[in-house]
């Protein structure tokens, strides 16, 4: 769903070519920080500069766990204020995580904050949706993998509430910040295809689902495109910001993975993806669905990419496991530097001990640590007695994942995978990225990091006609970006007899 951001400024530069010829904003929101990059586009040209950067700090409140959305909005347009000082940009594109969504009112007003996907008010929502749509016919139409948080669960869980009894329009946290930039509404189909409501075959809202589940129908936005016109600034915001009242909004692919996945820097066919950040979202691009039993056994999902391609993968816990360690240990005044800690776990002993990352003990925020070290006693490994311990289980354990995810893949959708494209902040994690290519066979190519603000700004740039299609993008990030490359190293029975040891552990209860 989202990336972890780093401190930092972070800019791609490239080698001198051609002149740029226009400058997008990209506006990326992700789970602990948003920011605003401007990327300049020409012919041979790729250059990204990050202008701001702000927090995202959930705040808990009495009913539970939301996002603080003003805070974000502010910082939105504090950095479009920045990027007009930077020297202005042709158009905005906005991509945020998935699923989560606020509610107007019949005047158009914000109903509370927007919870956060991993409040536990959807516990057992599940069970309310299933009475009206069994699991198989939710899989058979919208061909989404089961998550307890998905858009159709939450809405499940506030059914008969006050907020809910008065919404009039529902709108995903992107399309959200859009309106209040433009005034517009619209819901855009990479993240509507995230919602548990959206029909897989068609690329529309499922009629059917909305009737069983007695949601109106009219509190679901007309559907855009990646690339669609979603209006101009507001005057107020335009006033703020210092950009020209008649800046073009556009839409990119707001779930920021769809915008991630269309800068895979793939120029050939038969590649595999890790969009690896807060989340590991791993999968191939297919041209249809996968929607049979099997595939909804596996747990696969089947949400729209860019020019209507389907983004089939399954989401795995990814980096939120370490970025929990870092917080338990920052409190318990540990190390949390990230290079020290990947050193010990470099030297660490391999194979010492593996978890589920997707176990459901790992899901909600708290003492990661002791959680993983009670996943290993229970299961009856040893117990990582280190942070270096700890994070080398962590790494195996995703790699593993990351291992087990694309094979089973591959043999659902029927292809042949010949390479591994990682890409987002997991990028950076040299360890990680040479442990995934040990433990799958398979070369990886590690980046871009920028990964999800590149496929915001191409979308844009190819709106306004300075590049081709969705090869052409992939081309242009190929031509200009830095790229690591990581070959299978090591025994892989080592990798199989860790696999089975995990198979055969005993479950939670």
């Amino acid at each position: 769903m989202s990336r972890p951001h780093h401190r930092g400024i972070h800019v791609t530069t490239t080698p001198p070519s051609s002149a740029f010829t226009s400058a997008f904003a990209a506006v990326d929101l992700g789970a602990t920080s948003g920011r605003v990059i401007v990327g300049r586009v020409g012919q041979d040209n790729l250059d990204l500069t990050e202008v701001h950067r702000f927090p995202n700090t959930p705040v808990r409140l009495p009913d539970g766990l939301r996002w603080d959305v003003l805070a974000l909005f502010q910082g939105v347009l504090d950095g479009l204020r920045e990027a007009a000082r930077s020297g202005g940009v042709a158009s905005i594109g906005v991509d945020t995580w998935a699923v989560d969504y606020g509610l107007l009112d019949a005047d158009g007003a914000l109903l509370g904050h927007p919870f956060h996907y991993r409040d536990t008010r959807t516990d057992g929502a599940a069970a309310r949706v299933w009475a009206k749509a069994s699991p198989e016919e939710l899989y058979g139409i919208t061909g989404l993998q089961h998550l307890p948080f998905n858009t159709v669960f939450q809405l499940a869980a506030c059914e008969g509430t006050a907020q809910r009894d008065a919404a009039r329009t529902l709108l995903l946290v992107p399309d959200l910040l859009i309106h209040w930039l433009t005034g517009t509404i619209g819901a855009e189909e990479t993240n509507a295809s995230t919602t548990g409501l959206f029909d897989a075959r068609t690329g529309t809202w499922s009629k059917d689902l909305l009737e069983r589940l007695a949601l109106d129908a009219g509190m679901f936005p007309p559907l855009r495109s990646p690339g669609d016109p979603a209006g101009t600034l507001l005057p107020h915001v335009a006033s703020y910001t210092g950009l020209d009242a008649r800046t073009p909004v556009t839409t990119v692919a707001s779930h920021d993975t769809a915008s991630a996945i269309a800068a895979v820097p793939a120029t050939e066919p038969g590649f595999a993806y890790i969009s690896c950040g807060t989340w590991s979202l791993a999968g191939l691009e297919l041209d249809a669905p996968v929607l049979n039993e099997a595939s909804r056994a596996a747990n696969f999902t089947n949400e729209r990419g860019v020019d209507g391609t389907i983004r089939y993968l399954r989401n795995i816990m990814g980096m939120w496991l370490l970025e929990e360690c870092r917080r338990t240990w920052d409190k318990e005044n540990l190390s949390t530097h990230v290079p020290t800690l990947l050193a010990d776990a470099f030297r660490a002993q391999p194979f010492a001990s593996i978890v589920d990352p997707d176990s459901p003990e790992f899901l909600a925020p708290g003492d990661m640590p002791s959680r993983i070290r009670d996943f290993c006693a229970r299961t009856g490994q040893r117990i990582p007695d280190s942070q270096g311990a700890v994070v080398r289980c962590i790494l195996e354990s995703l790699a593993l994942a990351h291992r087990s995810t694309l094979r089973q893949a591959a043999e659902l959708a029927d292809r042949d995978v010949t390479r591994i494209h990682l890409v987002g902040g997991g990028s950076r994690n040299d360890l990680l990225c040479q442990l995934t290519a040990d433990a799958t066979g398979l070369p990886v190519v590690a980046g871009p990091t920028e990964a999800t603000a590149l496929g915001n700004i191409l979308v844009q740039a190819r709106a306004a006609g300075l590049v081709g299609d969705l090869a052409d993008m992939r081309r242009l990030i190929a031509s200009t970006q830095p790229l690591r490359h990581y070959t299978p190293q090591g025994d892989s029975g080592s990798w199989d007899s860790a696999a089975a040891r995990l198979e055969s552990a005993p479950r939670n209860s």
